[in-house]
């Protein structure tokens, strides 16, 4: 039910950092807060002061469809978790990041409502300095086991009855499989972050890391950036512009023939500018170059 109508009187992200906007009522009381659902998910937060697009559902839902059970998520720019939450609820494990701290305050309100709290944890600072500590972090902290226990009905007349075995256990990997870095005005700015990200952790010389991935069966993970551009009938221009600044950022070659290489159109804009997400994996010798 529709209680409030408004009219924004700015572009999301022109006056403000953290994507909010200056508006006035046009209709009913001047009370923003907002609970809905999104992957069978809800949500709530308020409007006013953190970042919302419900034109984005597919596109929250096409990533979460990535994201495999038991896998390591890092959501760079989270916002109230429209990545995080549905991943959560997957069983992935989600490193999930907003430097607003209005957004922050709804995600963990969101991680609880949505009872992820053992696979969801929320972090509140710059996403550059998270890919980096939360990658550190990961990979040299203390393990974190989850025991999976079989959905059961509650019954009065059984209250004492012993609780169900664990189905099984889910281990936090090492290594993120994905980062998600939706801000699409200025995340590609951010990947200088991925350079050197395995190079200099402390205790742990980059070819043990190496061995270890290999030991492990882990790749590299799969980087997705959401970015503004242009608007043309094939994107072709676009996508291959795209790929030349992700490479300009990593210091390295990205090309749209390149195996893991996919540039998605996400969406319109505005008559010239179209929405995209680059997908691709963090190469070698990004990963490992020496600072």
């Amino acid at each position: 039910m529709v209680k409030t109508v408004i009219n924004k009187l700015d572009n999301v992200g022109t006056e403000n950092a953290f994507r909010t906007f200056q508006y006035e009522v046009l209709h009913g009381p001047d009370d923003m807060n907002v609970e809905l659902r999104e992957q069978g998910c809800t949500f709530k937060f308020d409007f006013a002061k953190v970042y919302w697009n419900t034109r984005l559902h597919t596109e929250h839902e096409r990533l979460c469809n990535l994201f495999r059970e038991g896998e390591a998520i890092c959501d760079v720019m989270a916002g109230v978790g429209p990545f995080a939450i549905p991943a959560g609820k997957k069983k992935s494990f989600v490193w999930a990041n907003d430097l607003n701290p209005e957004s922050y305050n709804a995600l963990v309100g969101n991680i609880k409502t949505n009872k992820v709290g053992d696979f969801v944890r929320p972090f509140n600072t710059d996403g550059g300095a998270f890919i980096r500590q939360a990658s550190v972090d990961l990979l040299t902290g203390g393990e974190v086991s989850i025991p999976i226990f079989p959905k059961t009905k509650s019954s009065r007349s059984q209250p004492d009855k012993a609780p169900p075995a664990a189905l099984k256990t889910l281990t936090q990997p090492r290594f993120f499989a994905h980062y998600v870095m939706n801000l699409p005005a200025s995340a590609i700015t951010f990947l200088p972050s991925f350079i050197g990200l395995y190079a200099n952790v402390p205790g742990l010389p980059a070819q043990e890391i190496k061995d270890m991935m290999k030991k492990q069966d882990q790749k590299l993970p799969m980087i997705h950036v959401h970015c503004f551009s242009t608007k043309s009938e094939d994107n072709v221009a676009e996508i291959k512009g795209i790929c030349e600044e992700i490479g300009r950022q990593l210091q390295c070659k990205i090309t749209p023939e390149m195996e893991g290489v996919d540039v998605h159109d996400v969406r319109d804009v505005a008559p010239k500018k179209r929405m995209f997400c680059a997908s691709f994996r963090l190469p070698e010798e990004v990963a490992f170059r020496g600072m």
